[in-house]
C-alpha cells in the first residue's frame, strides 16, 4: 500500500501560538512533511527553543497575535524569506474562565481580539498571497465550545463561536480560488492550559492533533472546506 502524500513538501506555512501545545504540535507535523515555517508566539526564548526542534527551514517572529500589526509582519516575514505563502494555522491561547453572567466588557473585548479578530486579520493578510500562489489551506484552531459551549468558559464560547460563523461564510468566498478554510476544534489535550484548568481523565496528544491539522492543509483535503472538525475523543455529544 502506498503512503499518503500530503503534498506539503516545500510549502510555506504561518503557524501562530507555535511555541508550545497545539500550535507546536501542528508545526511539528507540517515540518515532518517538508513544509517551511514562519512561527509566531509571544515568548521569544520559548519560540526559538521550539524552532530548534524542527527539522525544516524556519523563521521566528516574537509577537502578540492579537496585535493588529502582527498579521502583516508574519506575511512579510514569509515573503521575505521564502517568496510565497501557502498555508495558515491560526492559533491563540484561550481567555480566562468565567460563567456567562460574570463576564465584563474589558475581558470580553480581549477575548474577541485574541480568539476572533486575530484569526480574521491573519486570513485577510494571507489570502492575496495564496491566490497568487494558486494554493491555499487555512486552519483556524478553536475549541469544541463552538459545537457544545462549556459553562465555565463564557469568553471562549462567545469569541470562538463568532469566528466559526465568520469562517463558515468566508469559506464560500475562497473555494473557487482553490483555498480551503476550516476550523479544527480540540477537546482536552495535554497542554499547559488544560493542565492549569485542572482537567482530569484521558487527554489527547498535541502531536496527534497536529497531524490532523497537517491533513487539512494537504493536497488530498482540497474538497474539505467550511468544516469544523472535532478532535475531542468523543467528548462532544451533539450530532451537528
Amino acid at each position: 500500500m502506498l503512503a499518503m502524500d500530503l503534498g506539503l513538501d516545500g510549502r510555506v506555512a504561518i503557524v501562530t501560538g507555535a511555541s508550545k501545545g497545539l500550535g507546536l504540535g501542528a508545526a511539528r507535523a507540517m515540518a515532518a512533511d517538508g513544509a517551511r515555517l514562519v512561527l509566531c508566539a509571544r515568548d521569544a526564548d520559548r519560540l526559538e527553543h521550539a524552532a530548534a526542534q524542527l527539522r525544516t527551514e524556519t523563521v521566528t517572529v516574537a509577537a502578540d497575535v492579537a496585535d493588529p500589526a502582527t498579521p502583516a509582519a508574519l506575511v512579510g516575514a514569509a515573503l521575505e524569506r521564502f517568496g510565497t505563502l501557502h498555508l495558515l494555522v491560526a492559533n491563540a491561547g484561550g481567555p480566562p474562565q468565567a460563567r456567562a453572567l460574570d463576564v465584563d466588557d474589558e475581558a470580553m473585548r480581549a477575548a474577541v481580539e485574541a480568539n476572533m479578530l486575530a484569526s480574521i486579520r491573519l486570513v485577510q493578510a494571507s489570502v492575496p498571497h495564496m491566490r497568487e500562489a494558486g494554493y491555499g489551506r487555512i486552519c483556524l484552531v478553536t475549541s469544541v465550545a463552538v459545537k457544545q459551549p462549556i459553562p465555565t468558559l463564557a469568553y471562549s464560547n462567545a469569541a470562538r463561536t463568532g469566528l466559526w460563523a465568520w469562517a463558515k461564510t468566508a469559506a464560500q468566498d475562497l473555494i473557487d480560488d482553490g483555498i480551503t478554510l476550516n476550523l479544527v476544534c480540540p477537546g482536552l489535550h495535554a497542554t499547559d492550559r488544560v493542565i492549569e484548568l485542572g482537567s482530569e481523565g484521558r487527554l489527547g496528544d498535541p502531536d496527534d492533533f497536529g497531524r490532523v491539522v497537517a491533513f487539512l492543509c494537504s493536497r488530498p483535503a482540497a474538497f474539505v472546506s467550511g468544516a469544523a472538525l472535532q478532535v475531542d475523543g468523543a467528548a462532544t455529544v451533539g450530532l451537528l
